[in-house]
């Protein structure tokens, strides 16, 4: 059985709703990768050293990143060796397996959910890049699963944040707590947990700045927020995501690097990929930092966080030439 057809087998095996939603999402990103790599494919007639300086150019401009780009290409000659492959073509459903390969060391759970009380999830990264939407519309998928939430307005300092988290909170249908504008962010996560132990609230969602208006180091004030968190709830925060925007491309790994060098980020939310040709991002944040997507974005709607789905997501990448097998 050929590769694409074990994965149509397994896409066949999920929920309808879902597919769309992957394959719909990464439209921007399947066209710009597939035309690159269909252009390689198209010039040459035997695969050889030329044909894969090409596959590697159309790999890096598809923001794979050189690092990811490289092991890609040294994995793609070891199985061209191996099965003896010349014909271009026949390298196609090769670079879809690779690629799947890459994220077949298990799904990361969603969410680390704390079984013995209350869960914390600490949402870290720089401005504009989506984190108190994200937080919105987590709140709203983790409320229709039966689980009651509180939201943390910990961005004090970003003009328009704690209300922008206030609506969320009315859309979700949860509570929202805050202090006033350019209030210490530890104090809010302070009476954020207290308020949901009081409530017993199952999930505590932790907005944080991007930027500081002052002298203090954003590491610093980070560090800071997650010691009266683990002070007052002992094991948290539980999960630290850090939200990328998957239309910057490789800043994006760039902030990853140097969040990862400061706080323990556990898991990625990679936001606006339906708005972007660059989903190639994902593989390099994976290969290169080891760190798990835990959630896309793949729309405006409350509903469009979709949990990061290996097997949807190189779907989403390639449908045509899969459904084409």
């Amino acid at each position: 059985m050929s590769f694409f057809q074990k994965l149509k087998d397994k896409i066949n095996g999920q929920t309808t709703q879902v597919t769309e939603k992957f394959k719909d999402g990464l439209e921007k990103t399947r066209t710009s990768f597939q035309d690159k790599v269909n252009d390689v494919m198209s010039k040459y007639r035997k695969v050889d050293e030329e044909f894969f300086e090409e596959l590697e150019e159309a790999f890096i401009a598809g923001d794979v990143g050189v690092t990811t780009t490289m092991h890609l290409i040294d994995k793609l000659k070891e199985e061209v060796r191996r099965q003896n492959i010349q014909d271009p073509a026949d390298v196609r459903e090769l670079i879809v397996e690779t690629l799947a390969k890459m994220f077949d060391d298990g799904q990361a759970e969603q969410i680390k959910i704390n079984e013995s009380g209350l869960t914390v999830v600490l949402f870290v990264g720089v401005n504009g890049v989506g984190k108190t939407t994200t937080i919105g519309k987590l709140a709203h998928q983790l409320k229709s699963e039966g689980k009651s939430v509180l939201l943390a307005a910990g961005d004090t300092f970003r003009a328009g944040a704690i209300e922008q988290l206030d609506r969320w909170g009315e859309r979700a249908g949860v509570g929202v707590i805050k202090q006033a504008s350019g209030s210490d962010p530890a104090a809010v996560m302070f009476d954020a947990i207290q308020a949901a132990k009081s409530r017993q609230v199952d999930v505590l969602l932790c907005d944080t700045a991007g930027r500081l208006q002052n002298k203090v180091n954003l590491m610093n004030e980070l560090e800071k927020v997650k010691r009266v968190i683990s002070r007052e709830v002992p094991g948290a925060p539980h999960d630290v995501f850090l939200v990328l925007d998957a239309t910057t491309g490789q800043n994006a790994l760039s902030q990853a690097k140097t969040f990862k060098a400061s706080t323990d980020v556990s898991g990625i939310v990679l936001t606006k990929l339906d708005g972007t040709a660059k989903g190639g991002i994902v593989m390099a944040i994976r290969h290169e930092l080891g760190i798990p997507v835990r959630y896309i974005g793949l729309g405006e709607k409350i509903d469009d966080l979709q949990p990061f789905d290996s097997t949807q997501f190189v779907y989403g990448l390639f449908a045509e030439e899969v459904e084409r097998e």
